[in-house]
């Protein structure tokens, strides 16, 4: 299963967005703390909707909590400073997305350790940076992709038509 990691999120709305992305394309959400906002806030809730009750999700005390609990992932860092753009990597089915909190993003010491894990998603030079929810979006449904939307619904029913007409 893809798991998406969060580094100490500050913006509640953004969170629960990124829960209802991840409960949407049954991937494990990943919370390190310190958090900006409590789990309880009407915010997160909101922003995930009714889906936070099926979304796999787990916080963690600290980045080191992680890695502890975690031992042996395969972590892809998403930050504006990597040389590697998000589809010159190939994501195996259980890795680990990490993106940083909203304000300064992952911080250099862990981006220096973890080089070859580091991607960024291209944009115009003087934009700072992607909206943290669209910026998972973007990075996970490539890892989708790759790995063949795997467990994912690949068709839709029309509601009151058919995508074929009935003979008259």
């Amino acid at each position: 299963m893809l798991n998406i990691v969060l580094l100490e999120p500050e913006i509640p709305a953004n969170t629960g967005n990124i829960g209802r992305t991840c409960a949407a394309s049954g991937v494990r959400l990943h919370l390190i703390g310190p958090l900006g906002f409590s789990l309880s806030e009407k915010a997160l809730k909101r922003a995930g909707m009714d889906y936070w009750k099926d979304l796999d999700v787990t916080v963690y005390i600290n980045y080191q909590d992680f890695l502890d609990k975690n031992p042996g992932a395969k972590i892809y860092m998403a930050t504006t400073k990597a040389r590697k753009i998000y589809t010159e990597v190939s994501y195996d089915p259980d890795c680990y997305i990490m993106f940083g909190k909203e304000s300064a993003g992952i911080p250099e010491d862990l981006l220096v350790q973890n080089k070859e894990g580091c991607i960024r998603i291209p944009m115009m030079e003087k934009i700072r940076s992607l909206n943290l929810g669209n910026s998972v979006a973007i990075v996970l449904y490539e890892a989708l992709r790759q790995n063949g939307f795997s467990g994912l619904e690949r068709e839709g029913e029309l509601h009151h038509l058919y995508w074929e007409m009935p003979e008259q």
